[in-house]
């Protein structure tokens, strides 16, 4: 390891190891590319970059010196289709290899990389075409997403390029009931997808797009620098949406700087290790967990390009492939909780985080309890790196967040912009005088929600949290998530802890409903889990369940099942559209 990092960062640490300084710092010149993947590849070509694996049985190891190169390659065939600085292209691979080329790739154009999920349907992927003034659409061949791309591209119009991965499966080839792949006549699995060449092996056509593997392929591997600013648009995100149309999020390449704040200060990556961020390529986690820090760390990652998140396959992995390092959110980890960790080998894992959600209490003590590790917390948004975390030699507090990260000025704002006092809650903000790294540029093509985000010196984050008496943040919700009854103010997440530690519940969410005498009651929406069935004492029972292990008047007043959540296409609850459903039906009940 020859410690790149630090000709970007100033860093200094207290007596007890833990992080007081973090100042970031690159030239005038800066770019991921050249400077991070391809300096690594030239002084040292053999490390490793990724290990990569499906379902269908393909393995690749990628060294710097390969990602090179096959970056490079890509830059050239991107460029031929005319695609170059400052161009928004829209990249929907799930977890295939050739993401990490496009990305890289993308950065060494100046082009824009406009990371979406496979998950989109015709009306999103309008929106977002048009809204974005896409101009290319890099799209993978599994499942459906190209023949909706197909059906809206008509009316987009700034569209002019579609190139299309053949990936080979990506999990989707069915199983037995022994869990055996059943393969289809003429489909190839394991190593018979790469082929003799290796890479970028499987070729397709399909009308009105450019079959990216064979592009790639024959494009030359020599690609000259090309010149970038930092402060250019580097990528850019849609936010989860919770509420009307997803923002698009806009970063420039500073933002990958902010992430060595991620990497080396939260998920704690060694250069000789392996680290396992879960998260699909269309979510902002993905660059958090699966490039930017952990390269300019110098790490590896390893990435399962999987299609449905099955427990026993990621905990097989990490035994298999001697993962280091591990970051999933919660429901992840609670997924984990249902399985006989004994039955594996989790003897390499030396490190564990968690993000997406608020960590709860009963999770942290269960995993600290059957593998010994500690769950390290952390937190912040699409449009920032890690904002607030238990950093690496810190000491956690189940249920907290952790402090402020050094990199930013964060503080709890009242309403009216002055600070709240401890153990009140109040709107998480970040000081943007002078605008640091990583926080975003600007909500793209929308000036009024930048300004109503950006203000007065800071970025509003729009979630609500408190402070104690030793600076750790306590999370409570977001700001149209809070509950106001009886002159209270409740946030979801404590609730929601508290219903999740009681066997009956699967998944849940809480909300306010419309009450005469409080102004707003609290009602809980809960998956059930198996073996449990909605009755009128499971409903009493979880009262008191609530009432036992929190502030009392903070319990349900009304508890409705149902078979699933309302979620984002990025997997975040959508407790937006509960309150909007109760809001169209009269709710009785109310006590």
């Amino acid at each position: 390891m020859r410690d790149i990092h630090l000709r970007y960062v100033d860093e200094a640490y207290d007596d007890n190891g833990v992080l007081t300084r973090f100042v970031p710092h690159v030239p005038d010149d800066y770019n991921f590319g050249y400077d991070v993947v391809d300096d690594i590849a030239v002084n040292d070509p053999d490390r490793r970059a990724m290990v990569w694996v499906n379902p269908e049985g393909e393995e690749h190891v990628f060294t710097f010196a390969d990602m090179k190169r096959w970056s490079d390659k890509t830059a050239n065939y991107l460029s031929s289709l005319g695609i170059g600085k400052g161009d928004k292209v829209l990249v929907i691979l799930r977890r295939h290899y050739q993401f990490w080329f496009v990305a890289t790739a993308l950065a060494k154009l100046g082009a824009v990389m406009v990371p979406a999920t496979f998950m989109l349907k015709e009306h999103d992927l309008t929106y977002r075409l048009q809204e974005a003034e896409i101009k290319a659409v890099i799209a993978t061949d599994v499942g459906d997403i190209a023949d909706v791309v197909d059906a809206v591209v008509d009316e987009c119009p700034s569209v002019e390029v579609r190139v299309i991965v053949a990936a080979g499966g990506g999990g989707l080839t069915p199983r037995d009931a022994d869990g055996n792949l059943v393969v289809a006549d003429g489909q190839r699995i394991g190593s018979a997808l790469s082929g003799d060449a290796g890479v970028c092996q499987l070729t397709i056509e399909r009308a009105g797009w450019h079959d990216f593997n064979s592009g790639v392929r024959a494009a030359c591997e020599d690609f000259a620098r090309r010149q970038t600013h930092p402060a250019d648009p580097m990528l850019m995100y849609f936010s989860s949406g919770t509420s009307g149309n997803p923002k698009m999020v806009l970063h420039d390449s500073l933002y990958s700087v902010g992430h060595l704040m991620t990497a080396k200060h939260w998920h704690n990556v060694s250069p000789d290790g392996i680290h396992f961020t879960i998260a699909d390529t269309g979510w902002g986690k993905a660059v958090w967990g699966k490039y930017y820090g952990q390269w300019l760390m110098e790490s590896c990652v390893f990435t399962y390009d999987f299609d449905r998140f099955h427990a026993p396959e990621i905990l097989d992995m990490i035994g298999r492939y001697g993962i280091t390092t591990l970051c999933m959110p919660p429901t992840m980890y609670r997924l984990l909780m249902q399985e006989t960790l004994s039955d594996y080998d989790l003897s390499s894992l030396e490190y564990s985080t968690t993000a997406g959600e608020a960590l709860n209490p009963d999770l942290f003590q269960f995993w600290k309890d059957h593998t010994g590790l500690t769950i390290y917390e952390g937190f912040g948004q699409t449009e920032t790196p890690l904002t607030i975390g238990n950093l690496t030699n810190s000491v956690p507090r189940p249920g907290s967040m952790g402090k402020p990260v050094p990199l930013y000025e964060v503080a709890i704002l009242r309403e009216d912009g002055t600070p709240c006092a401890v153990g009140e809650t109040g709107e998480i903000c970040i000081s943007i005088d002078p605008h640091p790294a990583g926080i975003m540029m600007e909500y793209y093509r929308a000036s009024e929600k930048t300004a109503a985000a950006m203000h007065d010196g800071w970025y509003h984050t729009g979630d609500t949290a408190w402070e104690d008496e030793d600076g750790y943040y306590w999370y409570v919700g977001r700001n149209d998530d809070v509950i106001k009854s009886s002159g209270y103010r409740i946030g979801p997440f404590e609730i929601e802890s508290v219903l999740l530690e009681h066997d009956a519940v699967r998944e849940c969410a809480v909300t306010g409903v419309p009450d005469e005498l409080r102004g707003q009651a609290v009602k809980a929406t809960i998956v059930l889990a198996d073996g449990y069935a909605p009755t009128d004492e499971l409903t009493r029972e979880l009262q008191a369940w609530v009432k036992s292990e929190t502030a009392p008047y903070k319990y349900p007043r009304i508890i409705e099942y149902a078979p699933e959540l309302p979620r984002t296409v990025n997997g975040k609850i959508r407790r937006v559209a509960i309150r909007e459903a109760d809001a169209d039906k009269q709710i009785d009940g109310l006590v």
